[in-house]
């Protein structure tokens, strides 16, 4: 695996920042994947095997175990992609993962209950937080500073793959 250290991308002038705007653009390599390994609360935003960016993240407050129910606390674990985007979140900015998918749906069903839904990336929003805390209601948690630019960098359709 190659991995392109943050300060390269920022040394090589790949960002124009608007000063006081939550609004970055990016202009290097394609995020064409985001890796997200609950174990160890990290994030890998890839292009193609090269690692661009390594976030520290928060998850659900229940994080053992895949998102199974509306309200069970955990963060999903399988394969899904950005779907949406949301530029107002409380959560200062987000990016929307598409659970649940038809196995997501299935399962909660067969056991007659909801899914849940309404999964993103999303920064800490005004209040301040523990790093070593989980608290999330199963979503994927990084400071504000840090989503500013997950959220220019990555695209609508990116898969996202979280593991236990």
């Amino acid at each position: 695996m190659i991995t392109i250290s943050r300060r390269t991308v920022l040394a090589g002038g790949l960002f124009s920042l608007a000063s006081c705007s939550k609004f970055i653009t990016y202009h290097g390599p394609e995020v064409t994947r985001v890796h997200v390994q609950k174990s160890d609360r990290r994030m890998y935003l890839f292009h193609h095997n090269a690692v661009l960016e390594t976030y520290d993240v928060q998850l659900g407050f229940t994080a053992l175990g895949p998102k199974q129910f509306e309200g069970d606390g955990k963060t999903p674990e399988g394969r899904y992609h950005i779907d949406r985007r949301n530029p107002e979140s409380s959560f200062y900015l987000s990016i929307g993962i598409d659970y649940p998918n038809a196995a997501d749906r299935a399962f909660a069903e067969a056991q007659g209950r909801k899914p849940g839904g309404d999964i993103f990336i999303h920064g800490w929003g005004d209040k301040r937080r523990k790093r070593s805390e989980d608290w999330t209601a199963g979503c994927i948690a990084v400071t504000n500073r840090e989503m500013k630019l997950v959220y220019a960098m990555v695209q609508d359709g990116t898969p996202v793959d979280i593991y236990a």
